[in-house]
């Protein structure tokens, strides 16, 4: 198994820039997939799950789920397979993320955001006490960033999943154009009886941001409709209608405060939801 098989599989979500024709001439050993529609991050990487066989007829063993705005070192899926293949127990791996500045990716470990771990990180709770397993669940900043361990999800940048996992769980929820939807599908693949664990031993350099800059009006309106699918999906069944009215609105509050904060900003400092400078 770690003689290393594998095939890449590149889908492309409708671009302009020329980078199909760019990848079939210089990387003729990847699958190029052309999309006429660009659906969105669970849409387009449905394509290239479908591509592999998944979910009713896997082709292959495992499957990484993998950002162009990421940089893995030579030895990294190597590293993360051994791991796999070791663990059988573990449906997702993620490895470290990195900033371009050298500091966490605090998305690579995190909490299931339950409206009271969103509270306690949206009201600033879960700064005012980092190593708090209580208040800082949202990104669980008490882990340390070192130690491999078990979390709620990874991200899905960058992360490994298991196939037989993956086809148990099914594809991702394309009803999530961007944002939530590697949550919603970590919590799915938990829910089939699987751990997702937090790998450090791989450190990943995450260019966060970089494409969702061209467009971050609607990556922040895209960013906060995820929040509200994640909770309607998840949690909307299990709370008062008078709480999930709240949730919705504190939301809406939240997408308008953003776009109106990043619209004051010159436009070469302008972020998304997910952005370092958002999640701290």
């Amino acid at each position: 198994m770690l003689g290393l098989s594998a095939r890449a599989i590149l889908v492309d979500n409708a671009s302009t820039d020329g980078t199909p024709e760019y990848a079939q001439n210089h990387f003729p050993w990847c699958r190029v997939i052309r999309s006429t529609n660009n659906g969105g991050y669970s849409y387009g990487n449905n394509i290239g799950f479908k591509a592999a066989g998944f979910p009713e007829a896997p082709l292959f063993e495992y499957v990484l789920l993998l950002n162009p705005d990421t940089e893995l070192p030579a030895n990294a899926l190597r590293t993360m397979l051994t791991y796999m293949h070791d663990n059988p127990s573990v449906g997702v791996l993620g490895p470290k993320l990195i900033l371009t500045d050298g500091t966490l990716d605090k998305a690579c470990k995190r909490g299931l955001p339950t409206p009271l771990v969103a509270l306690y990180h949206f009201t600033g709770l879960s700064r005012l006490f980092p190593k708090n397993p209580y208040f800082a669940r949202y990104n669980m900043t008490f882990l340390d960033e070192d130690i491999t361990a078990d979390v709620d999800s990874t991200v899905g940048a960058c992360e490994l999943i298991r196939g037989k996992a993956l086809s148990q769980a099914g594809l991702l929820d394309e009803r999530f154009f961007m944002y939530g939807e590697d949550l919603d599908l970590n919590l799915r693949i938990r829910k089939s009886g699987y751990r997702i664990v937090y790998h450090p031993a791989v450190t990943v350099t995450h260019l966060k941001g970089s494409s969702s800059r061209q467009e971050p009006a609607r990556m922040i309106r895209a960013f906060y409709d995820s929040m509200k699918l994640f909770h309607k999906k998840h949690f909307a069944d299990k709370h008062p209608y008078a709480l999930n009215i709240a949730v919705y609105a504190a939301v809406n509050l939240l997408c308008a405060y953003k776009l109106l904060r990043n619209h004051l900003k010159p436009p070469a400092r302008r972020t998304v939801g997910s952005a370092p400078r958002e999640t701290d």
